[in-house]
């Protein structure tokens, strides 16, 4: 199943990016690689991921991340990874 990014996605990672390359670049580029290894770990099983807590969607779903959500659609072709917020607890 091939992965798709949008732009809202990697705007806002791009914009965290910077921010923490602020104070070390290293650890920025460390968070950068870890997170797209992770997001590489979503077609295996999209589903073991929990259901998002920001839309009433199955498909709709939240990868945690070291205080971050990536949140991503399923679809019969494609893994959309579209959101990416600080990360926050369900209702």
């Amino acid at each position: 199943m091939k992965i798709v990014f949008k732009d809202s996605f990697l705007i806002r990672l791009a914009n965290q990016i910077r921010y923490i390359s602020h104070d070390s670049p290293a650890r920025a580029e460390k968070f950068r690689t870890e997170l797209f290894g992770k997001i590489k770990t979503i077609p295996n099983r999209p589903f073991s991921f929990r259901k998002s807590v920001y839309f009433e969607d199955e498909n709709i779903r939240d990868l945690v991340f070291k205080g971050y959500t990536i949140v991503f659609r399923i679809t019969a072709e494609r893994i959309e990874v579209f959101g990416f917020v600080k990360y926050q607890e369900g209702p």
